[in-house]
């Protein structure tokens, strides 16, 4: 092998390892940022956790003032806040999230034991709504039906606006109370799975709706279409093939954003669908103030919302191989 190539394969290894470890630093900062914005509000907060754990959550009992100081000493609570974060995040770097102040449990166990059914409905709602708002945008960009595209095109601004806590309700009264096809509640069975799924999809969709159409609209205008039709191509071809794959990039980029979007709305659809997992122990770790679970809960989602962003930065290429020279570039 040539010298030259040799020099190249070397330089291009290089340029990938440290566009890799960059992303890496990035996505450890985020991890850093939201553990650190969760540990201020918690201690920002009114109230004492150690109190609320001693009195067990009634506010006018009588508390043992020796068994009060004894749980401020083991929690740590005694210390400085700066000392006390400091603690914290040394735990948590070496995997350790401390353990639950009210049922006295590893918090890892806590959140492994709650994390399959969130991501149940949360896979479930991505796929339903990028698969709806996908069809809607081609079907609005393609058809040539003036009032149909209209209308298409109206859709996702109309299902932005509405509030996900009251389409939960709706479902819930229209396909249980009123057709009693589906269980208002609970977490057992695919059944139990439809309405939530519903529920998350429709602003997913929407998101994914009014996105793409804007870039397949965009991409409709290039000259690669008006090149594509002189040379004889089925239009359903290059709209399908061509123009979907130029415009998938803003829409991939914007799915990033679904899961944060997804991860928040699954505490109130868990809540409304009474549900077990992540979002519903969010809720009664905040209320009760169990700190170590709280952070846990707010480590986890910032580490599933990296890794997403992680894997849609590494497809970019395979979408467009334009894009790697960028990347190459960036990382020089």
């Amino acid at each position: 092998m040539p010298e030259s190539d040799t020099r190249d394969d070397r330089s291009a290894i290089a340029r990938s390892t440290r566009y890799g470890l960059g992303r890496a630093g990035h996505a450890l900062a985020v991890v850093l940022a939201a553990w650190s914005v969760s540990f201020a509000v918690l201690f920002l907060l009114p109230g004492d956790p150690a109190l609320n754990q001693v009195a067990g959550g009634d506010a006018g009992s009588i508390v043992n003032q020796a068994e009060l100081a004894r749980v401020r000493a083991e929690q740590g609570f005694d210390d400085p806040v700066v000392v006390q974060y400091v603690h914290r995040l040394g735990d948590a770097l070496t995997g350790d999230l401390g353990t639950s102040m009210e049922t006295g449990r590893p918090v890892t166990d806590i959140l492994l034991e709650a994390l399959p059914p969130t991501i149940a409905l949360i896979s479930g709602a991505l796929v339903i709504g990028v698969a709806l708002g996908g069809g809607l945008a081609l079907g609005a960009t393609y058809t040539r039906t003036r009032w149909l595209r209209q209308l298409l095109l109206a859709l996702p601004p109309a299902g932005i606006s509405l509030p996900t806590f009251w389409v939960g309700l709706m479902l819930i009264q229209l396909f249980s109370f009123n057709l009693g096809l589906l269980p208002a509640i609970g977490s057992s069975g695919l059944e139990s799975l439809v309405m939530p799924w519903l529920t998350l999809a429709l602003p997913t969709a929407a998101t994914v709706g009014q996105i793409l159409a804007k870039s397949l609209a965009q991409a409709q205008a290039e000259q690669f279409v008006t090149t594509a039709r002189a040379i004889g191509l089925p239009r359903a071809v290059i709209h399908f093939r061509d123009v979907l794959r130029n415009a998938l990039i803003p829409a991939l980029t914007i799915c990033g954003t679904l899961i944060a979007s997804l991860i928040g709305g699954s505490v109130v659809i868990e809540n409304v669908f009474s549900r077990a997992g992540l979002g519903r122990i969010t809720v009664h770790a905040v209320l009760s103030r169990d700190v170590a679970v709280v952070q846990g809960t707010v480590v986890l989602g910032a580490v599933i919302f990296v890794v997403v962003n992680l894997l849609i930065d590494l497809a970019y290429p395979l979408i467009d191989p334009r894009l790697r020279i960028h990347q190459e570039v960036g990382s020089r």
